[in-house]
């Protein structure tokens, strides 16, 4: 996606800065901070919460006011099209843990959608938006303590499709790094905190050169007919060669409990 397009952080204070409504839809703060974020009683709650969040209020507030509330923050590819973009919204249960999720309806990682390659690269999003995580804690956060996860279709509480950004938890953090070298461009098991994925090294500064759901796909030859069937994960790597990033995948337990809202490895008080 066009870096110009990328949902863009305002920093310093909201009344301060002026623009003129942008001629395409492009994503702000909402005029709160991510500290802000506690359970909200008057949200939608339910199996459809972070749908009715998004489509409902967020994005109406974009295009009445040009902000985001409640989303942090959110990105319309067409401001006529109100189902062409995505949102950043911080998870309701607090901490350093925010959900990028599509304005469009989607259910999750089975949906067929996520494979056409018109659509955004939603892990490429998500992973622009880590800075959230470092706002939140209060100082930097090594990418390498950055983990991206969607869940497995059968664990899922919510029936739109959402990555969660998160930090990565201290013995998942110590795990990859001690494996890193083990992995390669080609799916392969490995053991992450008790449990066994199939990681494929990916190398990089970010993710806008790759999609984690079309490599998903290449894992088995009959994988993109049960993609609802795999948790995916992508998370920051440091190697030898350079930066990067581990894809964990499996059938096993959702990748969600590899993280950590306290971000308690890179010092996050909880």
């Amino acid at each position: 996606m066009n870096a110009k397009l990328r949902a863009i952080l305002l920093t310093g204070i909201a009344a301060a800065v002026t623009f003129a409504p942008p001629a395409v839809g492009i994503g702000i703060h909402a005029p709160k901070s991510s500290s802000d974020s506690s359970p909200d009683a008057s949200r939608p709650t339910g199996r459809d919460a972070l749908r009715q969040i998004v489509q409902n209020q967020c994005v109406v507030n974009w295009l009445q006011h040009h902000e985001s509330a409640p989303c942090e923050r959110i990105f319309l590819d067409d401001p006529k099209t109100s189902d062409s973009g995505f949102a950043v919204l911080a998870d309701q249960k607090g901490g350093a843990h925010y959900l990028l999720i599509p304005t469009q309806t989607m259910a999750g990682i089975d949906s067929s959608e996520l494979l056409d390659p018109d659509m955004p690269n939603y892990f490429a999003e998500a992973w622009h938006a880590r800075d959230l995580i470092t706002k939140f804690v209060g100082r930097e956060v090594p990418r390498t303590a950055v983990g991206l996860v969607v869940n497995i279709a059968q664990s899922r509480t919510q029936n739109q499709f959402h990555i969660h950004i998160e930090c990565l938890r201290q013995d998942v953090f110590d795990s990859l790094r001690a494996s890193a070298e083990q992995f390669t461009e080609i799916w392969s098991p490995v053991s992450v905190a008790g449990a066994t994925y199939q990681a494929l090294r990916i190398m990089g500064q970010d993710l806008d050169g790759s999609n984690p759901f079309e490599l998903l796909a290449t894992l088995k030859p009959d994988t993109r007919h049960h993609m609802g069937d795999y948790t995916l994960v992508a998370a920051g790597m440091q190697f030898r060669s350079g930066p990067g990033f581990v894809l964990l995948t499996g059938t096993g337990p959702s990748g969600e409990l590899l993280l950590d809202s306290t971000c308690a490895v890179a010092g996050g008080g909880g």
